[in-house]
């Protein structure tokens, strides 16, 4: 456990994504399924947005939405992630240090952050990551020398 510890230590590898012309019904049903609060958006292999469990709910709980089944059945299935990510999100390359991730986490108030090499999504830091993290060297930190 001692030595330095980067990113691609303690990151999530191969994230689950989704394109921008997926439907936000296929976002919200994968981040359902796996328990994630986000999604890195690829376009041709690229990473281009970022889509969060709030970008989603924003987009369906639109004020302008008329609160009808079939009306809310087509926004899910007609609106595009494209339409709702944030585009060229904060990414952190593997190499990054653990906290350098935290502290751009922390000053711009995000949950996760994309991990890039070489212009390739390679996995995404998280809070959780980070959380999990912290127990780890806590725990080491308790147990007798």
């Amino acid at each position: 456990m001692r030595g330095k510890r980067v990113v691609a230590d303690i990151m999530t590898p191969g994230p689950v994504t989704v394109t921008p012309r997926n439907a936000i019904r296929t976002a919200i049903n994968l981040m359902r399924e796996g328990g994630y609060r986000r999604l890195p958006v690829i376009d041709r292999g690229r990473l281009v947005g970022i889509i969060t469990d709030r970008d989603l709910r924003r987009a369906a709980n639109s004020p302008f939405v008329v609160r009808e089944q079939w009306y809310d059945n087509f926004i899910l299935d007609h609106i595009e992630v494209g339409s709702c990510m944030t585009p060229n999100p904060l990414t952190v390359e593997p190499s990054a240090s653990i906290a350098d991730a935290a502290r751009l986490l922390r000053n711009h108030k995000i949950g996760g952050l994309p991990v890039v090499a070489d212009n390739q999504l390679v996995g995404i830091i998280t809070e959780t990551d980070l959380l999990d993290f912290l127990i780890e060297l806590l725990a080491d930190e308790a147990q007798p020398a």
